[in-house]
């Protein structure tokens, strides 16, 4: 089987949040399903160790987490890793650098964090404010850059392809899962770590005036790679990357997506949605509905990463619940003259469009209708494309990496 270059999976998925271990858990209606007291904080030193604290922030330390699980569940990591050593050995946690298996030119990071850094930017320019420039430490200085989630990510592991930063309000997780697939789908790289991270302190509780109970401390990840590449080295895709689409409201995002009202199998709806009228957006009622942060609390940033780590959960679900026959692909088609601005990562040159029903797929949706952005993009299940020995995929014209 021959992959477009516009084909674009899921091959790894991880998670950073208290009380949530898998994607299985996201899919819970309430935080506290049963009584008994919240949820302790996530320990990030139980996954990095204490060395991979030094210097760093809360939210980077969870992006951290996030990261590391997701390329471990998409076997870019090796198996013979160094493992924790019990308590009172000589070492104190994983090593701070964990090398992937596949060139590291190859794999990309997106990340997402509105708020992930406020309080150190804040403590920065108060401190220089009231005193001087000379109080700041050289060694927590970096981390009042806007960038400094996603190259941490890629400093840890290695990744020396494209490295991005979006701090892109409400729909900022989901462009960031665009953003991801478009450099693979455009062959600039062959696969990208994309993450999502908040955590919640004095500075942001201000700001938003909430609670720390109220929101996220906690991060998502996603490996997102070329079909291709994934069968070349013997990966299976968890999900298949639909449309994704960004429009001024909610209603003309989710026709977009969903021509003729169709229904699809779920809706991941935006933060706090509030349902209209019957009819007021074109999903109709039927539809299973779950808002992720209801579980883990508002999310900014993260939200759309955490969405799509949700419906893999519910994908994999379903096909237990159901049984379903796996998917079979169907030969390539141009895309039509005059499509809308969104993009579809199975549907471009070489690509399979809409081979699976709608009603097998999620629909994730994020962002605000009062400010004019709304994100939103399908998720399905993968074909089943495997093979006992995968051949070598060719390089394509337009790939910058080995």
């Amino acid at each position: 089987m021959t992959h477009g270059p516009g084909e674009v999976v899921i091959t790894g998925v991880g998670l950073a949040v208290p009380g949530a271990s898998t994607p299985d858990a996201l899919l819970r209606r309430t935080a506290c399903p049963v009584t008994g007291p919240d949820p302790e904080p996530f320990d990030t030193a139980a996954r990095i160790g204490r060395r991979g604290h030094r210097y760093k922030d809360r939210a980077t330390r969870l992006a951290l987490c996030a990261a590391l699980e997701a390329l471990r569940d998409a076997d870019l990591l090796p198996s013979d890793r160094e493992s924790d050593s019990p308590a009172g050995g000589p070492s104190d946690g994983p090593s701070d650098r964990e090398t992937v298996t596949v060139p590291g030119d190859t794999i990309g990071v997106v990340a997402s964090s509105n708020l992930g850094n406020l309080d150190t930017a804040c403590l920065t320019t108060t401190a220089i404010a009231e005193r001087s420039a000379v109080d700041l430490s050289p060694m927590s200085l970096p981390n009042a850059s806007s960038n400094v989630i996603a190259s941490w990510v890629a400093i840890r592991h290695g990744l020396r392809g494209p490295n991005l930063m979006l701090c892109n309000g409400p729909t900022s997780g989901l462009d960031a899962v665009h953003w991801g697939a478009a450099l693979v789908a455009a062959g600039r790289v062959r696969r990208v770590v994309v993450v999502g991270a908040e955590t919640h302190n004095a500075v942001v509780e201000d700001l938003l005036g909430r609670s720390a109970g109220e929101l996220l401390d906690g991060a998502a990840a996603l490996v997102v790679e070329g079909a291709r590449w994934a069968e070349a080295r013997g990966a299976r895709g968890v999900a298949a990357l639909g449309p994704y689409e960004r429009r001024a409201g909610l209603t003309g995002c989710v026709e977009a997506l969903l021509p003729d009202a169709a229904a699809p199998g779920v809706w991941f709806t935006p933060e706090r949605y509030t349902e209209g009228p019957a009819g007021a957006v074109p999903v109709p009622r039927a539809v299973p509905r779950y808002d992720v942060t209801g579980v883990v609390g508002r999310a900014s940033g993260a939200l759309g990463v955490l969405q799509c780590v949700a419906a893999v959960g519910w994908l994999a679900r379903a096909a237990a619940t159901t049984g379903a026959e796996p998917v079979e692909p169907v030969e390539p088609v141009e895309p039509d003259a005059g499509a809308g601005n969104g993009t579809a990562f199975g549907a471009g040159p070489g690509g399979a469009r809409d081979p699976v029903p709608v009603s097998r797929q999620a629909l994730i949706t994020s962002g605000d209708d009062t400010a004019d952005a709304v994100a939103g993009l399908l998720l399905r299940p993968t074909p089943d494309r495997s093979h006992p020995h995968p051949a070598r995929a060719p390089l394509i014209s337009m790939e910058c990496s080995r």
